[in-house]
């Protein structure tokens, strides 16, 4: 009986520590392995009257006549078409790693010109280029938009989300992948997705555990270096093992953000406050307005008069001092925060004043 409670506390334990551990796929990202941008330009038909005016986007006009001359179609010199369901577009989208050659992927497509809507559009075949200029993939399909606009002749509209922008799943062939370092050495390097040395070298301590002794290196605070089979196969196995090791990483930074445009404040762990005491009052002045109309004298020739007047109040809020104690945590700082009623803009004010009198432990980042 004893023996069975001694391994229902082991276990218990084993599944407290792990209950803080995160696995490495989930902090780090291998070095080589990364999606690559793709960007292109088209043309999308079939729209119901909402597409450019093609006196404002001329650059519509031209795409059309160059895709027509390629089926021998050619314009009249002098013509301008006016056209309103065709909408010049930019493609957009990611190719994701070790993608290969038939394979699809999302695009997203977004107006150029002056189209109210790109809804019920078809995507003619486009091609999607890479930062150094060759064609990866090639889009074409039907648009899928996830709002709608709608307008009269007097001028009066209404749009629901954005229906000059819209996706096609699945909308792009790819026509050529792009190699990766991955393989080509005898080592993989693990990225920490926030850089951090505590993470680093338990990230490396946690992989020489399993693995063996002097697998893994930490070279910085964001990289480490993991000694990897040279065989393909072998490598993705092993590579697999790797990303699936889980520990704990480090505590990040005391800070204390602070968003200037919503007034969200945001205080992360161990922050602590040396002893300080605290008054946060305002005075609020209330102006009040009260004019006093003049009527003439009977049988006068004087006119009807405004006088103003004012009344001014001022009013002092009775909010009293608290008192802060050496290292008081996170916890008490709210407490003591809420127990005065101060508004988001006031807590600011005193979360910067305690920066300023150097009794707040922490980063104070404002953005």
């Amino acid at each position: 009986m004893n023996l069975l409670k001694i391994i229902l506390l082991v276990f218990c334990l084993f599944n407290s520590t792990l209950l803080y551990a995160e696995r490495i796929k989930d902090l780090a990202n291998i070095a080589g392995v990364r999606e690559n941008q793709l960007i292109g330009y088209g043309l999308v038909v079939g729209l119901d009257g909402t597409g450019d005016q093609t006196t404002q986007t001329p650059f519509t006009i031209q795409s059309l006549d160059s895709m027509l001359k390629q089926f021998g179609i050619s314009l009249p010199a002098g013509t301008n078409p006016q056209l309103k369901n065709v909408a010049a577009v930019v493609l957009h989208a990611m190719l994701p790693p070790f993608i290969k050659p038939g394979q699809n992927i999302d695009i997203t497509v977004s107006s150029l010109g002056n189209a109210k809507s790109l809804r019920g559009g078809s995507l003619l075949m486009a091609p999607l280029k890479g930062i150094d200029g060759n064609v990866y993939a090639i889009a074409q399909g039907n648009v899928v938009v996830g709002g709608f606009g709608v307008a009269t002749d007097d001028g009066s509209s209404i749009s629901v989300n954005v229906p000059s922008a819209g996706r096609i799943p699945n909308g792009a062939i790819v026509e050529r992948s792009v190699p990766t370092s991955f393989g080509l050495s005898d080592s993989i390097v693990l990225n920490l997705h926030k850089a951090d040395f505590t993470t680093a070298n338990r990230m490396s301590d946690a992989i020489n555990e399993w693995i063996g002794l002097g697998t893994a290196k930490a070279l910085d605070g964001t990289s480490v270096k993991v000694t990897a089979p040279v065989d393909y196969s072998q490598r993705v196995a092993f590579t697999s093992l790797v990303e699936n090791i889980t520990f704990e990483p480090g505590s990040a930074a005391a800070r204390v953000i602070i968003n200037s445009r919503t007034g969200t404040v945001v205080i992360s762990q161990h922050v602590t406050v040396d002893e300080a005491a605290v008054s946060h009052g305002s005075l609020v002045v209330t102006i009040t307005e009260n004019p006093i109309i003049s009527q003439p004298g009977a049988f006068s020739d004087g006119t009807t008069a405004i006088i103003p007047s004012s009344d001014i109040s001022v009013e002092q809020e009775d909010n009293r001092m608290f008192l802060f104690n050496p290292g008081v945590s996170l916890d008490d700082v709210v407490r003591a925060v809420n127990q005065v009623g101060a508004a988001p803009g006031d807590l600011v004010a005193i979360l910067e004043a305690l920066k300023e009198a150097g009794a707040l432990r922490a980063q104070l980042i404002i953005i």
